[in-house]
């Protein structure tokens, strides 16, 4: 029998639902070595629920501004107005999410980035590190709307677009109840084991991990997440979003970031900028918030190494096993 190539391993069954954590956020010891086995950690119902909704409204209340929620249905169920949509090319999308003009919006919503700061978010990183925990400000919304040309995000590694510190972690965060049936993510256990992996397949402005992982054999796990659960996942490990089957649903979610905030902190240049930013800046970001308000530019606080962007590791890179 061949050994299993990426393309096996993107096929096979989810093995298993993820492993509740919570009760090792008073064992770190236990939680650090389940981390360091696993690459990842879920949490059930860490957050609270309300505060995680009330970001799902906001940006709710943007979309249906632009007519992208249909009204038939009550407006936090974020059933997509589908006539809308089509009438959007898929390239306007922003990568995982709604046309930019619409995402420049998301992405000036306070709430939006207060909850990437909340403190029981931040114990969880805190006890995982075993030190103060630096919350990237790059902040990103997936708003994963149906359109019929968009497909799921395929399996891939942070690291390749984060760069920086290897020992940065991912924090997804569903933004309501959210079975695997909508389009939650899963992950590839154990993976980050595997170290930087090659590229290939280009797709949708992800690389995909190439077929170095031949001969190494992990599972897919995941869950049906609700409001306040949450799963973290370091830079090296493998993950991917699964196929939305609910039929005019739209997902939403976020993707928050930290790393021990240890002087210097290792980190590319771009993660401390908005998130897709090309024609907009943290002065557009910040135009309605409080004068005083603390949540701006605190990362200026903190002392920096700023590391060189390898843009090499997006070289399409094949190997047979």
């Amino acid at each position: 029998m061949s050994a299993p190539t990426m393309k096996d391993n993107d096929l096979k069954p989810i093995s298993g639902d993820f492993e509740d954590s919570t009760p090792l956020l008073d064992r770190p010891e236990e939680l650090r070595r389940r981390a360091e086995e696993d690459g990842f950690l879920f949490f059930r119902g860490v957050l609270d629920p309300a505060e995680v909704l009330a970001v799902r409204a906001d940006i709710i209340e943007v979309l249906d501004r632009h007519e992208l929620i249909d009204r038939r249905y009550p407006l936090n169920e974020a059933m997509a107005n589908m006539e809308t949509v089509g009438r959007y090319h898929p390239r306007q999308f922003a990568v995982g999410s709604v046309p930019m003009p619409i995402y420049k919006e998301i992405q000036k919503l306070r709430s939006f980035h207060a909850l990437a700061q909340t403190p029981k978010l931040i114990r969880v990183f805190d006890t995982l590190f075993g030190c103060e925990t630096f919350a990237h400000p790059r902040n990103i919304a997936r708003v994963a709307v149906p359109h019929p040309e968009l497909l799921a995000t395929p399996s891939h590694q942070d690291y390749t677009y984060i760069q920086g510190d290897e020992n940065t972690w991912t924090c997804w965060l569903p933004l309501g109840d959210t079975p695997r049936r909508l389009g939650g993510i899963a992950v590839l256990k154990g993976s980050h084991k595997a170290g930087l992996l090659a590229m290939h397949n280009s797709f949708q402005g992800f690389a995909k991990p190439g077929s170095i992982l031949c001969g190494l054999d992990y599972d897919w796990y995941t869950v049906d997440y609700k409001a306040g659960d949450i799963v973290i996942f370091h830079s090296l490990t493998v993950h991917k979003a699964l196929p939305n089957e609910i039929p005019g649903k739209i997902r939403l979610s976020c993707d928050f970031r930290y790393q021990p905030a240890k002087e210097p902190i290792a980190i590319d240049r771009s993660s401390l900028v908005p998130h897709l930013a090309t024609d907009y800046g943290w002065e557009d970001v910040y135009r309605d918030w409080p004068k005083d308000d603390a949540l701006k530019y605190y990362w200026k606080k903190y002392k920096f190494e700023y590391t060189e962007f390898d843009r090499s590791l997006f070289d399409p890179k094949e190997k047979i096993c």
